[in-house]
């Protein structure tokens, strides 16, 4: 027998990712008299380092490693040696590919290894942010504020809706592109006016979609980075919304679009809106002319994807970081001395690690300002160009959008996952993320990116999404309109007007009933997290030394009694015990969810 499981404290310590500095203790378990263990562990696309184990006492290996090395990643397995009369015979102990207990193999080459992630230093979150429920604003689609409805300062070659029940709809080019860009007319004096609103849903922070001078209704292809949007408003209102928000102890955050430019902005320009002699495309000798790649000059460039309507920034350039996070007369210098509470970075695989550490430390010279990336999958070993990217080892982004979580949440609701895969999932994740991060993640079961969430899972299954989201650990982001019932596939079907005249009574208490449980439950902002599994149930568990609140979801169309002689725990927690008799007879009833606590 053989045994090494890194999610149970008796094997590994301390549990998932490692500080600098400190040590890793292991155990390696087995019953066979005669071998020798061997922990090998390899650096990130580097050094291999081999670890004899000591055998104690009972017959077990143990090793104890001090990780003073450079932050990274690292990747161990186990070798073991058999001596018998025959001779000896080499064998390898690794991931079962799913985390937790793991697997024997004969070749080393097939050993599929453990991930360890070892980080420079911890990243904790501004107190405000740990207590946030988030509330995503796509702005032109929110509300319009002004008295008479009126559309602040239409775009040329543009259309607006004739109704905002109208649904979205692209007019486009033979080749694809867009012809006339849309928009109801949403603004930032219509985001004041439903201040309370936002309060009365239990929303004490804002996410907006970018704010800045665009062409477009989404505005990621920035004209002006130093601008508010004409149609949004004038500076002022923007003043005014973070002032009324801090008055109502609620706090913003801004979208920053540094990888790209709109092709139109002033520092391309390529349409000469800015001038004939203004901007890179129209004067070689122009300030902003280092900071674009062109092949044929002016009209063949590198762009965004490939898509000529967005110029791709060389983010490189000394002049362009500057301008985004030098210390004076910078854009971030600009917005942060106006007060806003962070920043969310768009595509942060298209910024240089070095570029996302510079906007970190502009940000660490103020003391509560969050920093959070838009990364789609797991940001602990994400590869983006082929480089492992470290954006959460230390000194660079302080959280991630969980789209992973939404991805495990849906496809468990779907069908196209089973409890025992998401459990493992969600405690990997856990594993790979430095501790701070793991609970500062924005979590969100939608975006402007994604379909809706109701679309995806259907009202049946919505409240049952919603209680995991809101269970899980992390900070949780409500997309606008969500919980007034709108559905919607993929852009623009996800970017509709917000039914003010048509809010789902049903769906809105759902939401609200989590936002305030979420505010008042110190155990899902501050609790530790572990899951369970059935073959048919998941358990999600958050604890403090105090409490533990339970939550039990059934994916399945079935009523099911909770057997708890069948119900395999990720991790030996001192509770068990309690745990285990409060489950003793419960019934959950089909495609929900139960909710249970207990003191401690």
């Amino acid at each position: 027998m053989y045994y090494y499981n890194p999610w149970n404290l008796d094997y590994k310590q301390p549990f998932g990712a490692i500080k600098v500095g400190n040590s890793m203790s292991l155990r390696f378990a087995t019953d066979q008299p005669s071998v020798l263990v061997t922990c090998v562990i390899r650096r990130d696309f580097g050094k291999r380092y081999e670890f004899s184990m000591t055998k104690d006492s009972g017959g077990d290996f143990r090793l104890t490693i001090p990780f003073d090395e450079e932050p990274g990643l690292y990747f161990y397995h186990f070798e073991i040696v058999e001596s018998s009369d025959l001779g000896e015979t080499r064998r390898f102990y690794g991931c079962s590919g799913i985390g937790g207990e793991g697997l024997l193999y004969t070749d080393e080459n097939d050993v599929k290894p453990y991930q360890l992630t070892v980080f420079e230093k911890e990243d904790q979150a501004p107190s405000w942010y740990r207590e946030a429920v988030f509330y995503q604003i796509f702005p032109d689609r929110f509300y319009n504020g002004n008295e008479n409805g009126q559309i602040n300062h239409p775009k040329p070659n543009s259309f607006i809706y004739g109704r905002k029940t109208d649904n979205p709809f692209y007019v486009k080019e033979e080749n694809g592109d867009i012809a006339r860009w849309d928009f109801f007319g949403g603004n930032l004096r219509g985001i004041i006016k439903k201040i309370p609103y936002l309060k009365e849903l239990g929303i004490n922070a804002i996410y907006l979609n970018p704010i800045f001078s665009g062409t477009s209704n989404h505005r990621y292809d920035t004209n002006d980075y130093l601008k508010i949007d004409s149609m949004l408003g004038r500076q002022e209102d923007f003043e005014e919304l973070i002032q009324l928000l801090h008055q109502e102890k609620m706090h913003l955050i801004l979208d920053g679009v540094f990888s790209h430019v709109g092709k139109n902005s002033l520092y391309f320009n390529i349409n000469g809106d800015y001038g004939d002699d203004e901007g890179a495309a129209k004067n070689p000798d122009s300030p902003y002319f280092d900071w674009f790649k062109f092949e044929n000059y002016p009209f063949e460039y590198k762009s965004w994807w490939g898509i000529k309507d967005l110029p791709e920034i060389d983010k490189d350039n000394d002049s362009f970081r500057n301008f985004i996070y030098g210390e004076k007369n910078s854009v971030l210098a600009k917005w942060n001395a106006l007060g806003i509470d962070g920043w969310r970075l768009d595509v942060a695989d298209e910024l240089p690690d070095s570029f996302i550490k510079g906007i970190r430390e502009n940000l660490d010279s103020y003391s509560d300002k969050i920093l959070i990336g838009e990364i789609w999958e797991d940001a602990s070993n994400k590869i983006s160009y082929g480089k492992r990217r470290n954006y959460i080892l230390g000194g660079s982004l302080q959280a991630a959008m969980n789209y992973p979580f939404r991805d495990l949440i849906i496809n468990l609701l779907n069908g196209h996952r089973s409890s025992q895969d998401v459990a493992h999932q969600l405690m990997t994740l856990q594993e790979n993320y430095p501790k701070d991060i793991f609970y500062n993640n924005l979590n969100n079961l939608g975006t402007h990116d994604t379909e809706r969430i109701l679309t995806m899972v259907g009202e049946k299954n919505l409240s049952v999404a919603l209680a995991m989201l809101f269970v899980l650990p992390g900070i949780h982001c409500i997309y606008y309109g969500d919980e007034a019932g709108l559905s919607g596939g993929k852009d623009p079907e996800n970017r509709k007007y917000f039914p003010w005249d048509n809010i789902s009574p049903n769906v809105y208490n759902v939401y609200k009933s989590w936002t305030q449980k979420r505010l008042s439950e110190n155990s899902l902002k501050y609790g530790e997290f572990s899951t369970f599994f059935t073959d048919r149930l998941l358990g999600i568990l958050r604890y403090t030394d105090s409490e533990v609140f339970v939550e039990l979801i059934n994916p399945s169309e079935d009523e099911l009694n909770i057997e708890v002689q069948e119900i395999t725990f990720l991790q030996n927690l001192k509770f068990l015990p309690e745990l285990k008799k409060l489950l003793t007879e419960k019934v959950i009833s089909g495609k929900t969810n139960l909710e249970l606590k207990m003191k401690i």
